[in-house]
């Protein structure tokens, strides 16, 4: 039985810590078990707890401590590490945001205590770090170079990767990408790292791996359209992963007719503050997610490969909530590195897209525009076998 450490921000209903912890503690459905990982929650830290805090109740119900600072939830009280793992959740709470709209969240600050445990006791744990490894790059960098360095495992990243696939489209480790183009929805930093996520785990997959991003560009408002009928990004694309959407919104809601977003106009109508990120890659690869925010709400995938006549495309399928069974499948890779002692996803792919994020935030404040991001060249192989739910 591993046993693991829990940093996290805040533990309340609906929210990151108790999606995923929860399912640690009572098991989860994967591939058609119910399955009872062989992890076991022993201690935790937690920064915030505001109302509808459910930290005390869990731990009375599971038998797991509560500690007042990270060092002593990863030695469980005592003087050396104590854990199999470490699990930091760092989403959600009150945090402030910086100019660009970047919420502060400590990921970071909780990381560097952990490594400072690692340091100081001479042994190391795998670290799971929930969604993005930070708002800044110098940061990521260094979180990515300390696991190297001291020779840990590290998974990070969100659900939207490894959640169902509708229809299960994994391309082809080595395939020829032309164009790629995510589509979204929710609000900057939060929910467009999901969807620049989702995005780099399919651009990913194409000739000799990720080789690292040239340059982005992040542009707003009438602007998006324009690129558009300029073939900055492909009304091809927009339209194939339009086509995968079960959640396209009429004017008004309540028109249970089928709406034709692509073709009447009516998208531009309904997405009154799009936004799109263009992405450069060095190997000549470019990639656009668009933010479709009031004329979507799906994430959805397409890309035009060299050698098939129509483009590829799906949905990353997120189940309501308040099941959320998606986190399973994140709960099932976190329990997979605990077990193996190896990571199934590049720790890579979380670090080039927070860098990708922030960069295309600079781009915005930067009156729009493109930027050169000669420090996004990250070197990475996909994994080698599909890790979505497949079934």
């Amino acid at each position: 039985m591993k046993k693991v450490a829990v940093v996290s921000t805040i533990y309340v209903h609906l929210k990151h810590t108790q999606h995923i912890i929860d399912r640690l503690l009572v098991g989860y459905p994967y591939g058609g078990e119910w399955i009872r990982p062989d992890v076991e929650v022993v201690s935790l830290y937690v920064d915030q707890r505001p109302e509808g805090d459910q930290s005390q109740d869990r731990a009375r119900e599971f038998g797991f401590a509560i500690y007042p600072t990270i060092a002593k939830a990863l030695r469980c009280g005592g003087s050396e590490l104590a854990v199999d793992g470490v699990l930091i959740i760092g989403e959600h709470g009150e945090y402030p945001s910086n100019e660009k709209g970047q919420k502060l969240y400590p990921r970071y600050e909780f990381f560097k205590q952990c490594v400072e445990v690692f340091e100081a006791d001479g042994r190391s744990v795998p670290i799971y770090n929930d969604k993005h490894l930070s708002y800044s790059w110098a940061k990521a960098e260094e979180m990515v170079a300390d696991s190297k360095r001291l020779g840990f495992p590290m998974l990070a990243g969100s659900s939207l990767p490894v959640t169902w696939r509708l229809p299960d489209l994994e391309l082809d480790a080595g395939c020829v990408i032309e164009d790629a183009l995510m589509i979204g929805c929710g609000g900057s930093d939060a929910m467009d790292y999901h969807c620049l996520e989702a995005m780099q785990c399919m651009v990913e997959r194409r000739k000799e791996g990720e080789t690292g991003v040239k340059a982005v560009q992040m542009i707003e408002g009438d602007a998006v359209w324009r690129a558009g009928r300029s073939g900055e990004w492909s009304e091809e694309l927009l339209e194939a992963a339009l086509s995968r959407c079960d959640s396209p919104k009429g004017l008004p809601d309540e028109d249970g007719r089928p709406i034709d977003l692509f073709g009447s106009g009516e998208l531009q109508q309904r997405v009154a503050k799009p936004a799109a990120y263009l992405i450069e890659y060095v190997d000549g690869t470019r990639a656009t997610f668009l933010m479709l925010n009031s004329g979507i709400f799906d994430y959805c995938f397409a890309a035009r490969l060299e050698g098939e006549d129509e483009p590829v495309s799906t949905q990353f399928f997120l189940t309501p909530v308040p099941n959320v069974n998606y986190s399973a499948s994140l709960v099932h890779k976190i329990c997979q590195m605990l077990g193996t002692g190896e990571s199934p996803i590049p720790v890579e792919r979380t670090q080039i897209v927070s860098g990708m994020l922030e960069a295309c935030l600079d781009s915005k404040m930067d009156a729009h525009q493109r930027l050169v991001t000669d420090h996004l060249r990250v070197n990475y192989l996909p994994p080698a076998t599909p890790q979505h739910f497949c079934s």
